[in-house]
């Protein structure tokens, strides 16, 4: 796992190093740079896979192609034997040469083969061109922009802030999208001239001539009816065991976050059942018995007889969150984030590689909102008749959620900020009304409308897929690759192999829901497996008692950062955020929408933004 930076144009070069430098808590172990023709490519190693080998940057086809990859590619050893097959030969034991290889003899076709996470850029020294890629479901990330001639592509957006001659204007599009999602939606960032690549998607770029982004992978649709439940269950059985057992591979120590939950609690079932020795586990006490689940993952330690670390959130004071969120490339307000940036500090100490159960809630429908669907919704002649009062201003625009039906206000439940005029979700309130024009509130929702349409309408299998490429990506992928990162250590997530992508994004969507409500199969082989202590409970969220903190541990905290934003956010409405600390800072209010608030004015003391 690493950071990587590439950059074309003078006016980069005396900045590379400094901005290099920015990612070396994802690649603590070697910083190496290369002059590529007009290209510079720097790597920060992280070094999991064939230590003394596997070095980058890496070259091939006689110099012709120089490349920078993040990433792990679990199936590399079946693609190198391929490979080997067609004729190449090969210097290390590396899945890095692999990919660069496999680049040489396919093409872009390479990326259909991948089973891994990856992010990847590679330079063509004869056409002068790039071409980078993601994996499917974004779970490494990669940021690209293009300025004054020149085009620069890094792993995150640190490098960007050490690069003096790159702008940085406020994007407020990425700014909606944030304070609606608590976090930036790819392709938007905070930043104007910087984009993220989405999930599944590539870009060729040249100098001249600009770039085009394409979805190389599209997140497929049900097909045909699912097998009787006792064979499903069996046959998602087998495909978590490989999964796991293919994700072991590693040069170096490796345990596995323990929350407790079922899905982590599985993924350490089948280290154990793979023979992992020895099993080391990680996870998180926390004072609140609303948030505590340590007992239950005490239970699965035990079981397997892991050697288990537990890392108390008591100590999760404001000292803890300001260095937490500096880590933050750009904001993120899940509070999760804080707790498993501290769990990843503590595991590092033991391993370099960890597995953790995210993906289980949005493959296998794990959430509460998958309940949901438009059919629950109902129109009615009352709320048509609200909906022209509205429209013609005979009606007080705090009713308008009540105007709502169906997908809309399906819709109207899945942000904290939108295109709500007048209501408590009215996104102008906090805006200066340039930026909020600039904005565009009624494009709040575009993207997740969009994937949710595309897969059926608004019913559980499309809101599923729809969070693929917005929550689980862009959030908790996000979350965790920031927070394990900034303490180099990688974090692998067999839930999501492209195996069991596969199977379950083929079945209809109904096969995850029972009268149990959702993620049956998961819960099946909990049943089967785990404690009854981990599958006999209802479902915790793992995060942080924002109200007890607010009023307590991060009150000063929260005070500095609400004094700062006239000066640090001009472009935001003061006043409004102010009134909302004061409820929040007495354990009242909208906590989760004063956190995202406190999030953002925190992030842009060290990274200021033009408006």
């Amino acid at each position: 796992m690493c950071g990587i930076l590439l950059a074309i144009g003078d006016v980069f070069r005396s900045d590379f190093a400094a901005a290099l430098a920015r990612l070396k808590s994802r690649g603590p172990d070697a910083s190496e740079v290369l002059a590529h023709s007009a290209a510079l490519l720097g790597h920060a190693r992280l070094a999991v896979i064939d230590v003394a080998g596997g070095r980058q940057p890496m070259t091939a086809d006689h110099g012709r192609l120089a490349m920078v990859y993040n990433g792990e590619i679990y199936n590399f050893a079946v693609l190198r034997r391929e490979l080997e097959a067609a004729g190449h030969a090969f210097a290390t034991r590396s899945d890095s040469e692999v990919l660069l290889t496999g680049y040489v003899h396919w093409g872009e076709a390479v990326l259909e083969k991948l089973d891994g996470m990856f992010a990847f850029a590679i330079h063509n020294a004869r056409d002068g061109s790039v071409f980078l890629a993601r994996d499917r479901l974004g779970v490494k990330p990669l940021f690209w922009g293009e300025h004054a001639s020149g085009f620069v592509a890094a792993s995150t957006l640190a490098p960007f802030f050490a690069l003096t001659s790159f702008p940085k204007k406020l994007d407020p599009q990425g700014l909606r999208d944030y304070l609606a999602f608590q976090t930036p939606l790819a392709p938007h960032t905070l930043v104007r001239d910087i984009h993220a690549l989405p999930p599944g998607a590539c870009l060729r770029w040249k100098t001249g001539e600009g770039g085009a982004v394409r979805q190389w992978w599209m997140i497929p649709d049900a097909t045909g009816k699912a097998p009787a439940r006792e064979a499903l269950v069996e046959e998602t059985d087998l495909l978590l065991a490989h999964a796991v057992k293919d994700q072991l591979v590693a040069d170096v120590p490796l345990g596995a976050f323990l929350s407790g939950g079922i899905d982590s609690s599985l993924v350490v079932h089948y280290m154990a059942k793979a023979g992992a020795r020895p099993l080391k586990t990680f996870s998180v006490r926390f004072a609140e018995a609303g948030f505590d689940e340590s007992p239950h993952a005490r239970a699965v330690a035990e079981r397997y007889g892991t050697e288990h670390h537990v890392f108390d959130a008591p100590e999760l004071d404001a000292a803890t969150l300001a260095a937490a969120l500096a880590d933050l490339d750009q904001p993120l307000a899940d509070p999760a984030y804080i707790p498993t940036w501290a769990l990843s500090r503590l595991t590092r100490q033991h391993v370099t590689v960890a597995l953790s159960g995210d993906g289980g809630d949005e493959l296998f429908g794990g959430y509460r909102r998958f309940l949901d669907g438009a059919d629950r919704y109902p129109d009615s002649v009352g709320k048509r008749l609200l909906s022209s009062l509205l429209r013609h201003g005979l009606a007080p625009a705090s009713l308008r959620r009540r105007a709502l039906a169906g997908a809309e206000l399906l819709l109207y439940r899945r942000v904290e900020l939108g295109d709500y005029p007048g209501s408590r979700k009215d996104l102008r309130r906090f805006l200066a009304p340039e930026v909020a024009r600039a904005s565009r509130p009624e494009h709040t929702l575009e993207l997740w409308r969009k994937l949710a349409s595309r897969h059926g309408n608004y019913d559980r299998g499309a809101l599923l897929r729809a969070d693929l490429w917005t929550y689980l990506s862009e959030n908790c992928l996000a979350k965790t690759d920031r927070a394990s990162m900034a303490h180099g250590l990688e974090v692998r997530v067999p839930l999501l192999a492209n195996a069991l992508q596969d199977r379950m994004l083929r079945l209809p969507a109904n096969v995850h829901f029972d009268s149990g409500g959702g993620k049956a199969l998961l819960r099946a082989l909990a049943r089967r497996h785990l404690p009854e202590t981990v599958w006999n409970r209802d479902k915790h969220g793992f995060s942080v008692p924002l109200r007890v903190n607010f009023a307590g541990p991060w009150l000063e905290w929260g005070d500095a950062q609400v004094t700062a934003a006239k000066m640090r956010a001009p472009w935001l409405d003061a006043a409004a955020i102010a009134a909302l600390w004061q409820e929040a800072r007495q354990g009242r209010g909208n906590v989760r929408l004063m956190y995202t608030f406190a999030v953002l004015l925190a992030w842009l003391e060290t990274h200021p933004l033009e408006g």
